[in-house]
């Protein structure tokens, strides 16, 4: 059974937070707020954590399509090829927020994705999971939670989330209510951003 922790966005607590970070190093599963949908994740540099992930969601390990959420745009670097000024400059005005986006991986990415030629990069605007990547020391490998009822699509109640995932993942971070709204995914792998799915942040910007 999950555990259940509280954690203020506004002021996380570091107790709090240290938790779940020694959950997620020792290969546990989380569910946390983000700033669009609730997520579900787990360390990027444990393999077992990566594949019940991928049994959970039903998909081979290595189709899978998970986004690193990531401290901040240093983090990057470290899984990404070197980018372009304008890419940059993107990412400096939309992140942190509710995007994900599409960016040529290099060779330091795990070896469950080494197969990957792209790789999704989030930075949400919470400051709960920012605080969790950053006590970590490296990014969680995250993907969004689906309800089977299509009228709420997301579940957007940490309680309910609880009681649905409570036999499947170690923690469920309670932070408020979410959104219903996954983020906007824009593909800059290419260079010029190509909008693939509008979400919550806005594609006009680009």
């Amino acid at each position: 059974m999950a555990q259940f922790i509280k954690i203020y966005p506004e002021n996380p607590n570091e107790a709090a937070i240290a938790k779940v970070v020694k959950v997620l190093k020792e290969g546990g599963l989380v569910i946390y707020p983000t700033d669009t949908v609730y997520g579900l994740g787990c360390d990027i540099t444990n393999t077992k954590a990566l594949e019940r992930i991928a049994k959970i969601k039903g998909i081979k390990l290595e189709k899978a399509n998970f986004s690193f959420i990531c401290h901040d745009l240093s983090n990057i670097s470290d899984y990404v090829r070197q980018i372009d000024t304008a890419t940059f400059k993107i990412l400096k005005r939309a992140l942190p927020g509710p995007y994900t986006f599409i960016l040529p991986g290099n060779n330091n990415l795990p070896k469950e994705f080494k197969k990957k030629k792209t790789v999704g990069i989030r930075v949400p605007d919470n400051n709960i999971v920012l605080e969790i990547v950053k006590q970590l020391g490296n990014p969680i490998v995250s993907t969004s939670i689906h309800d089977d009822d299509e009228v709420l699509e997301y579940s957007t109640d940490p309680e309910l989330i609880f009681e649905k995932w409570q036999n499947l993942v170690e923690v469920v971070v309670d932070g408020g209510y979410g959104d219903n709204q996954p983020s906007t995914i824009i593909d800059l792998s290419e260079g010029e951003p190509v909008v693939i799915r509008e979400g919550k942040g806005d594609s006009a910007i680009f």
